[in-house]
């Protein structure tokens, strides 16, 4: 899977890394691409989950305001409801960030999801 602003891909992880969660794709914090998280101060409690840590996504000079969430400390119940503890994976605002399942070699994509 990755996840794509633009032309640029800002995170990338093997299916089998991700987890799907309400319709959202969840990346490993270590997939994402260094720097393009940036805290926002926006405040979250999910009921279930926990606090929500929002983040703006930078790639270049864009700037996608709460582009990108996670929960650095997950409930153990939704650890145990998800089937694995989720803390700090980080998913992104399918009305910013493209998800993008498989490439193909001709540079082409199929998309779960798409920004506008």
């Amino acid at each position: 899977m990755k996840a794509i602003v633009g032309e640029s891909v800002i995170a990338e992880a093997a299916d089998e890394s991700i987890i799907k969660i309400e319709g959202n794709v969840y990346f490993p914090q270590d997939s994402v691409t260094v720097g393009v998280l940036s805290h926002s101060s926006t405040p979250y409690t999910c009921p279930w989950k926990g606090a929500a840590q929002y983040h703006d996504v930078i790639v270049g000079k864009k700037v996608l305001k709460d582009g990108a969430w996670s929960y650095p400390n997950v409930k153990e119940s939704a650890a145990v409801r998800v089937g694995r503890d989720f803390s700090d994976y980080v998913a992104f605002d399918p009305r910013q960030v493209r998800i993008a399942t498989s490439s193909y070699g001709d540079g082409s994509t199929d998309a779960v999801t798409r920004s506008n």
